[in-house]
């Protein structure tokens, strides 16, 4: 099997999903015997590289065989090499072992990708579930992957500050209170909804439509669409999208 890979480098993948009221995260269910104890654990996504492919081309392998998703946004990060990010914990070590991985140091190059989660259809391998971001933090991951999930979090926040990347996380046409949610778990705040609204107004780029929502408890919000064309028009290298 490995006579096909490249050993001692992978890919990770933290892929955030929102579903119009949360962020999340999609982990993988990992459980581990150490010394005769099941511990249940959690990792990113992540595989291998092949000899013939590039990291590219890894990491939307690993995504369309775990969610069935194509063409999705992916950004890549820093490349995490720590001598000993295996191996810190004995019971890593022991499921390394369990499946006959060699005992070599792997560099892993992390990417995150960004879907809505009530627009994108996923089909989910049963060890794959989505969790909530804020609750990360009070679960046990393998390796350093908690590291690299923290990394990529903030990576996202800084994008966003920078780049219209939110709409990745949105359905084409949204509800402008759709967007503030957005902006508002991620940054961990709260907004002024008239501050808000007049702040994405004004960027021409956010089009409304002749459409409102359906289906809905309260009464129905116009819909908007970003406009990818508009905005390569108009972007400048400064542009600030910090709300």
């Amino acid at each position: 099997m490995y006579k096909q890979l490249i050993p001692n480098l992978s890919v990770d993948s933290i892929v955030f999903g929102f579903d119009s009221v949360q962020l999340k995260v999609l982990l993988i269910k990992q459980d581990i015997i150490h010394k005769g104890i099941t511990y249940h654990d959690y990792k990113l996504p992540g595989d291998i590289i092949r000899k013939d492919e590039d990291i590219d081309t890894a990491s939307k392998r690993i995504l369309k065989e775990l969610t069935g998703l194509q063409n999705i946004f992916m950004k890549q990060l820093s490349a995490f090499g720590s001598l000993d990010r295996l191996t810190r914990r004995p019971r890593d070590l022991s499921w390394l072992i369990s499946i006959n991985h060699p005992d070599e140091r792997v560099i892993t190059i992390p990417y995150f990708s960004l879907i809505n989660l009530t627009q994108d259809h996923l089909a989910l391998t049963s060890k794959a579930c989505w969790t909530n971001v804020d609750n990360v933090s009070a679960l046990s991951m393998i390796f350093d992957h908690k590291e690299i999930f923290e990394f990529a979090l903030e990576s996202l926040r800084n994008e966003l500050r920078t780049k219209p990347i939110a709409f990745e996380l949105l359905p084409p046409k949204f509800s402008l209170s759709q967007l503030q949610k957005v902006y508002e778990i991620l940054f961990e705040i709260n907004l002024d909804k008239r501050n808000f609204r007049k702040k994405i107004l004004s960027l021409n780029y956010i089009v409304p439509l002749k459409e409102k929502e359906t289906g809905v408890k309260h009464r129905p919000a116009l819909l908007y669409m970003f406009s990818q064309d508009i905005y390569q028009k108009l972007k400048t290298q400064n542009f600030d999208f910090t709300i």
